[in-house]
């Protein structure tokens, strides 16, 4: 029997930076257990050039990332999605689509590397600041005895991997 591929949606409003950071991470890290897309509530329509520049110096295949609306998993025919985490405080706060699946949720909110006003240098050092946030949380998340955690135990730990750490 195979094992179980669960469909992971990162939402944040533009869907240019943080949760395509995101899915470009799990994909990469997530291995043959998960499949990562990205959305935002408001897409800006393109990828974050900081973001991107990053994505292609770290050999991510950039060129295979959109900014597109949560709208397309909400969808009949869209993958049915086991997990929908919120990167952003703004997709948080806001009314989603309800999702086909009934799938698990949490907050993940990090700073917006699209939204820095800073020099190049400064953008660039946001942009790999969050992208190793993200990547620390992916990790946990990847990490996780899915299979054998029941719904209420899963949830409180998708929710701790969401709270900042100091």
């Amino acid at each position: 029997m195979s094992e179980k591929i669960y469909n992971v949606l990162f939402l944040c409003t533009g869907n240019s930076a943080r949760s395509i950071m995101a899915e470009a991470i799990l994909n990469r890290e997530g291995g043959a257990k998960f499949k990562a897309f990205s959305a935002g509530s408001h897409p800006k329509g393109h990828i974050d050039p900081t973001v991107l520049n990053l994505l292609k110096k770290l050999n991510f295949p950039a060129d295979t990332f959109r900014s597109k609306s949560w709208d397309e998993f909400a969808r009949p025919g869209a993958p049915e999605l086991d997990f929908v985490f919120t990167v952003c405080d703004n997709a948080a706060g806001e009314v989603c689509p309800v999702w086909p699946g009934q799938p698990m949720t949490a907050h993940w909110g990090v700073p917006d590397p699209a939204a820095c006003n800073g020099t190049t240098v400064e953008k660039a050092a946001l942009a790999a600041d969050v992208m190793r946030m993200l990547n620390n949380r992916i990790s946990i998340f990847s990490a996780l005895p899915i299979r054998s955690l029941d719904r209420l135990s899963l949830q409180k730990r998708l929710d701790e991997i969401g709270k900042p750490h100091t």
